[in-house]
């Protein structure tokens, strides 16, 4: 599993960072990043990060930027100029192919964290 550190209630304008630790391991490709669920609404995509590069909705481009530390299979999500549109439960998402560690080896390796609330209060 993906363990998430990070969030809690900060003010409108404020800025908060999340971080995400995978399980270390080599793999051919990943994909690391961050969903979020708000209140009555559907999870979307925010934020992911590839061997290629970095997407972003248009929402948090700009504000929102992700970095990923290859040692320790961590991302970290830096949030800036925050909103309470940005209020949402952040779910950590990390995908892996060809995985293998000590102890696991999966073509395709799917993890997701537990989710961390962020409340950005008015």
């Amino acid at each position: 599993q993906v363990v998430e550190s990070g969030g809690g209630v900060v003010e409108v304008g404020g800025s908060m960072r999340l971080s995400c630790g995978a399980p270390g391991g080599t793999f051919s490709r990943f994909s690391m990043g961050w969903f979020r669920q708000a209140p009555g609404k559907e999870r979307e995509f925010v934020v992911r990060i590839t061997k290629e590069g970095t997407t972003y909705i248009d929402s948090v481009e700009g504000r929102f930027t992700i970095s990923r530390d290859s040692a320790k299979n961590t991302v970290y999500l830096q949030m800036n100029s925050l909103t309470p549109g940005d209020t949402a439960v952040y779910f950590c998402n990390a995908n892996f192919t060809n995985f293998v560690s000590k102890n696991t080896r999966a073509g395709e390796l799917i993890l997701w964290g537990r989710g961390t609330p962020v409340t950005v209060s008015s």
